[in-house]
């Protein structure tokens, strides 16, 4: 067996953008894939198997592993893609508590009841791959987006923590740190920017583009493909790592 055929994917944040596409290009190299989202209607749309949670708990995230191995079998391959994005943050000492726990509950205490309940049988059948999806904000900081940061920066720590720790059984853990991408949530943030700039949302998009030395935002595709990659079986010797899908740019 190569690649990820066979393998038992389960895929958060799959109903659109990143998460989908992720799921998708697994599912056509063999993977049988679990698509994991809170919004029903954006995962009926998608072809493959998938099951309503929120992530922001601890019952949604057992509720997501039990389905999937249900129905397709031990997880073997993890990849969390689910997120909450910075469009409604303010600078430090203008944020709001329950937004910032609400992002932190999200964006990483769901990948870590995610990881814990998949591992001890990565670890016992001496297999697993783990794929995080971070951000460039996980590295170098956004203005006004400390929730956003942290929780982006702390799971690369999560990350390299279960690649510590699992390791020595064959379990790999990675992070891909996209760029912008011209995904539903960030096209959020830029609303946002626009409407406090007082311009449009496509002047926004134009500057971001003119981060990276193409001219041009990241495309989910390019994203899933290094997911992808990571989940194979050809990614054994990497592990612990955060790669940076960011055309050049570091932003």
């Amino acid at each position: 067996m190569t690649g990820v055929a066979g393998r038992v994917a389960l895929v958060t944040g799959a109903g659109r953008g990143i998460g989908r596409v992720a799921a998708q290009l697994l599912a056509s190299r063999g993977a049988r894939v679990m698509c994991v989202a809170r919004t029903e209607a954006e995962l009926a749309t998608a072809g493959l198997d998938y099951t309503v949670a929120d992530l922001g708990t601890a019952e949604g995230c057992e509720h997501a592993v039990s389905e999937t191995v249900d129905r397709l079998g031990a997880v073997e391959i993890l990849v969390c893609n689910h997120g909450m994005g910075s469009a409604h943050e303010r600078v430090v000492w203008e944020q709001d508590p329950p937004l910032w726990a609400q992002t932190l509950r999200v964006n990483l205490d769901g990948p870590f009841f995610l990881s814990r309940l998949v591992l001890k049988t990565m670890v016992e059948r001496r297999f697993g791959r783990l794929v995080y999806t971070s951000s460039t904000a996980g590295e170098v900081a956004e203005h006004a987006s400390s929730a956003y940061n942290s929780s982006k920066h702390g799971l690369l720590g999560l990350m390299r923590s279960v690649a510590r720790d699992a390791g020595s059984f064959d379990v790999t853990a990675n992070a891909v740190l996209p760029g912008w991408v011209r995904t539903e949530m960030a096209e959020r943030s830029a609303q946002a920017e626009a409407a406090q700039r007082g311009i449009t949302a496509d002047a926004v998009w134009a500057e971001r583009a003119a981060l990276y030395p193409p001219g041009r935002v990241v495309t989910p595709e390019e994203v899933a493909e290094a997911i992808a990659f990571l989940a194979s079986e050809e990614s054994s010797g990497i592990s612990g790592q955060a790669i940076t899908v960011a055309l050049g740019g570091v932003e």
